[in-house]
């Protein structure tokens, strides 16, 4: 009883490895549940004046079999199927023993409640409709053998000696459901941080880095308040990639991104764009800052080495654009950044350009 088991496995060997120590995750477990069982059953079996017989077999069932289960399952070729079927036992000793009380109601019902639920809790599929047929047919048949009366009043006396079991078995199921939340949490969390990042660079990726810049023109469309956008290219890195090989090209976009990350204030927002061309949304920035910000971005590019191709000199293109009422949507708003970039390539490359705060009419095609 009371036997849980949760785990996130990462590989097959793991797995096997996790499945085959399963009985040792679920011996502590079984140890308290029996325990706190057999205290309600022996709260009935002193109402009932019961024959020691009955006694001998409380102690045996619920602090003898615990101990039996942890060897059978420790000295069998598959731990894992042995402690299955020590998960079905336990049911068929519950409904043993529905039976042996009287049909007492309070304890049959927490115990058939208990197991059931615990079957469900170990993770094995469909295990615990496996185990109902032996506990009803372990109730049925003790009940031919004993022809036990029907008791189905539980005194004071029972009621404290099975209220143990009921909210102990509660509050670790309650545990278990709180942990199992958390660790979901986590991993939801770490999930959506893994999708909106770019593995390569660790900037935003291109579509939260565009999330947040669509909100920030509907934020300057319902109260003005100011935002750039620059649209940064890595001047013919098609040659870093043809003359130092991809090894170097992949180093450089990394060492890019985090440049950019270095450059940029605390509420700027970057990501990639795709290939070697970067973007970085400046929030709450006029155009003369977001100016500023692009060419701090430029001059430090210009220095920046990197450490295993120490020959690899980089220089880049960054066009700017200021949020306008012209801009209708983000896609006008990422055109004008764009044609500002278009320029500074056309004017000679290694500058930043600027666009003026007028509508863009077509996206143009840049050069490599």
């Amino acid at each position: 009883m009371l036997s849980r088991v949760a785990a996130m496995p990462y590989s097959t060997s793991r797995q096997d490895a996790f499945k085959q120590s399963t009985y040792r995750r679920i011996y502590p477990l079984r140890v308290v549940g029996m325990g706190l069982g057999g205290l309600a059953i022996a709260g009935v079996l002193i109402e009932q004046h019961a024959h020691p017989w009955r006694w001998a077999l409380m102690i045996a069932s619920c602090l003898l079999w615990p101990q039996i289960a942890l060897l059978r399952a420790r000295l069998s070729a598959d731990s894992y199927r042995a402690e299955k079927h020590n998960l079905l036992i336990d049911s068929a000793i519950a409904g043993m023993w529905v039976a042996l009380m009287h049909f007492n109601l309070l304890p049959s019902v927490v115990l058939v409640t208990v197991t059931t639920f615990d079957k469900l809790s170990s993770g094995m599929r469909r295990l615990w409709l496996i185990s109902l047929p032996g506990l009803f047919g372990a109730a049925v048949l003790t009940a031919l053998i004993v022809r036990p009366p029907v008791q189905l009043e539980s005194s004071l006396l029972v009621v404290l000696c099975t209220l143990p079991l009921l909210v102990v078995h509660t509050l670790s199921s309650s545990i278990g459901s709180y942990r199992l939340i958390r660790t979901v949490s986590r991993q939801n969390k770490l999930l959506e941080q893994l999708r909106r990042t770019d593995a390569q660079t660790g900037l935003f990726a291109r579509d939260h880095w565009q999330q947040q810049a669509d909100a920030a023109l509907q934020l300057f469309q319902a109260v003005g308040q100011p935002a750039c956008l620059l649209m940064i290219d890595v001047d013919h890195f098609k040659q870093v990639n043809d003359t130092y090989g991809h090894t170097a090209g992949d180093d450089a976009i990394r060492a890019v991104g985090q440049l950019i990350r270095d450059c940029i204030r605390e509420e700027d927002c970057a990501g990639r764009y795709g290939g070697d061309e970067f973007a970085v949304l400046c929030q709450n920035t006029g155009q003369p800052d977001a100016l500023g910000i692009a060419e701090r971005i430029r001059t430090e590019l210009l220095t920046l080495r990197l450490p295993h191709h120490p020959n690899v000199r980089l220089s880049s293109s960054i066009g700017v654009a200021a949020a306008a009422p012209a801009f209708s949507n983000l896609q006008a708003w990422m055109q004008a950044a764009d044609a500002a970039l278009y320029s500074a390539k056309h004017q000679g490359r290694n500058q930043v350009a600027s666009h003026p705060t007028a509508p863009y009419a077509a996206a143009q095609v840049r050069p490599a």
